[in-house]
């Protein structure tokens, strides 16, 4: 697989995230651990199907626990960090927090051996936060009692991109390993919702559906092609083409009704389009 051809696979995670608000939203009222657990849950069964298709069980017995480690550690902690911090801060300003990761990913890819990390690259990055934060509200209200909560969400941007930049070094690990993250993950968060929520399951046909579609997409095959394109594809092309994401989603949102349309999406589109296209010029370059 060509480097072009694994950052176009990549960036398929990228659209499927821009589901992720509407189907979370169409959950409710399933408290988010649970829905963690359930997702999961679909994108391993959905990962277990792919590997027995292509037969590489054996390969997953060859895969060190340390990595399976690695990676479930990821998955869960990630998304237990970004639910603490919603709960603990606004969310508003959590959510501009926690979404640091993709110019984390750009800065942390400086650190990969063969990765040529550009001005224009940190530029790009710095262009789709600035985008990210006109969309998320700027993020003007912070305030010191909710320091808990930001320092969560922080932690939450780093575990993300570390996670995403160190697959970079696990390039002879075979993607089917994201099934067991997926299933650890999802035993993990079941746990952690019998210890702090109360289940609720679906009542209605369309809660059912949006936590189907979940698991399939935005928790389920959009973390087997991030970790193509982490693996093989432009890690700091993919970091800024991230911030695409919250306008995809924002656009979903709205098509779906659920949101309007309003001026600081077109300028937050403008910012992150530029941030992308100068990024995509610099990896040009390189």
């Amino acid at each position: 697989m060509t480097k072009a051809t694994a950052t176009a696979v990549g960036s398929i995670a990228i659209l499927l995230w821009a589901l992720l608000a509407l189907f979370t939203v169409g959950t409710a009222p399933l408290p988010p651990l649970q829905v963690n657990a359930v997702a999961f849950a679909i994108g391993g069964a959905l990962g277990l199907i792919w590997i027995a298709v292509n037969g590489e069980f054996a390969a997953l017995r060859g895969i060190s626990w340390k990595i399976y480690a690695f990676g479930t550690a990821g998955l869960f902690g990630y998304h237990f960090l970004y639910f603490s911090a919603l709960r603990m801060a606004p969310p508003a300003e959590a959510g501009l927090i926690a979404y640091l990761w993709p110019l984390l990913i750009v800065l942390f890819s400086g650190l990969l051996p063969g990765e040529n990390l550009r001005a224009m690259h940190l530029v790009g990055a710095a262009l789709g936060f600035t985008g990210a934060a006109v969309l998320l509200g700027g993020g003007t209200g912070f305030e010191a009692e909710h320091l808990t909560g930001y320092a969560l969400a922080l932690c939450c941007a780093v575990v993300w991109a570390s996670y995403s930049v160190i697959s970079r070094r696990l390039s002879a690990t075979p993607t089917a390993s994201v099934t067991v993250f997926c299933l650890l993950t999802s035993a993990l968060s079941f746990t952690a919702h019998l210890a702090f929520e109360e289940t609720i399951w679906p009542e209605t046909p369309l809660t059912w559906l949006a936590l189907i579609g979940l698991g399939v997409g935005p928790v389920g095959i959009a973390f087997f092609v991030w970790d193509i394109g982490m693996k093989k594809g432009d890690v700091q092309l993919l970091g800024v083409a991230s911030y695409a994401a919250p306008i995809l989603s924002t656009l979903a949102l709205i098509l779906a009704g659920i949101a309007a349309p309003s001026w600081s999406l077109a300028l937050a589109s403008a910012l992150i389009a530029g941030g992308a296209a100068l990024a995509a010029r610099a990896s040009a370059k390189s």
